[in-house]
C-alpha cells in the first residue's frame, strides 16, 4: 500500500521527537535550485507571489537566506514531525506506536511545492511554498512542469503491480502526479458530512479527515481495498448508497 498526502503551512519545530530515525529528501538538488531562485526574491515580491501577509513574507525571507545543505539533525527535522495542519491533527503521529513507523516509512509520502516528494522521515528545513505557485524554473512555466515527471517517475518505481495506492492529498498537489502513466489505479476516499441537512465535502473535516485514514490504515496489520471501507474513524462510515465508483468510495457521518 503507498498513500499520498499534502504538506501543511503550519510548522511545528519545538516539539521533541520520538524516534532517531531520519532519512533524506530524494530531490534534495532540485530543493536547493528553486530555493536559490527564491532566495533572490525581496520580503515583498514573496508576499506577492504567494498572496501572503507583509509579516509572512518577511518570514519566508529569512528561511530562503537559511537554507542550506547538507541537511543533519541540527539544522533540520523529519517532515512528518514537522507538518502540523488539519492533516497530521488526524494523523497523530506522536501517537504513533514506535513499531509502526517502518510501516509508515514505507507506506506514505507527501507532496511538496520545494521537495517534490517526501518520506516521513526525510529531513527539511523551515519553508513555505506551495504547488500552484506559479514560479519558473529553468524551462517550465510553474512548479506542476518542473516536477510532474519526477514526482510520477518516483511513485512508479515504488509501486508494485496492483498495490493499492490511495490519494490523500489535495487536488492542487495531487495534480502534480500524472496519473495516464502510473502502473496502478488511484482510489481517491471522499469523506463528507451533513450540514444544515445536506450532505457535502467541509474542507476543515476533510483534511482531518484524510489523515485519521493514514493512521487508521497504520492501524492494522494487513490492509486490502475491504479493509480501506471498515473506516470508521472520527465517526465516519462507508456509504455504499452515496458511492458511484470503487476507485472513489465515499465515507460519511
Amino acid at each position: 500500500m503507498k498513500m499520498v498526502i499534502s504538506p501543511a503551512k503550519s510548522l511545528n519545530f519545538k516539539s521533541n521527537l520520538p524516534i532517531e530515525q531520519i532519512s533524506y529528501p530524494c530531490f534534495l538538488a532540485e530543493a536547493n535550485q528553486i530555493n536559490s531562485l527564491l532566495k533572490e526574491k525581496t520580503p515583498a515580491e514573496l508576499s506577492q507571489l504567494m498572496k501572503m501577509s507583509e509579516k509572512l513574507g518577511n518570514l519566508n525571507w529569512e528561511r530562503n537566506q537559511n537554507f542550506k545543505t547538507p541537511f543533519n539533525k541540527a539544522n533540520a527535522r523529519p517532515a512528518v514531525y514537522t507538518f502540523d495542519g488539519d492533516v497530521y491533527t488526524g494523523l497523530d503521529i506522536y501517537t504513533l506506536p514506535l513499531e509502526k513507523v517502518k510501516a509508515l516509512q514505507d507506506s506514505l509520502r507527501i507532496l511538496s511545492g520545494l521537495y517534490g516528494v517526501l518520506k516521513p522521515l526525510d529531513l527539511i528545513q523551515p519553508y513555505r511554498l506551495e504547488m500552484g505557485t506559479e514560479i519558473p524554473i529553468d524551462k517550465n512555466k510553474n512548479l506542476y512542469d518542473f516536477w510532474r515527471q519526477k514526482i510520477t517517475n518516483f511513485i512508479n518505481e515504488e509501486l508494485e503491480e496492483n498495490e493499492l495506492f490511495l490519494n490523500l492529498a489535495s487536488n492542487e498537489y495531487f495534480f502534480s502526479i500524472d496519473t495516464k502513466i502510473l502502473k496502478v489505479k488511484v482510489v481517491t476516499p471522499q469523506f463528507k458530512d451533513f450540514k444544515n441537512g445536506t450532505l457535502k465535502m467541509i474542507s476543515f473535516y476533510a483534511k482531518k479527515a484524510r489523515g485519521m485514514m493514514v493512521r487508521y490504515l497504520l492501524d492494522k496489520e494487513k490492509v486490502t481495498a475491504d479493509t480501506l471501507l471498515g473506516f470508521d474513524y472520527g465517526g465516519y462510515a462507508y456509504s455504499e448508497d452515496h458511492t458511484e465508483s470503487p476507485l472513489s468510495p465515499v465515507f460519511i457521518r
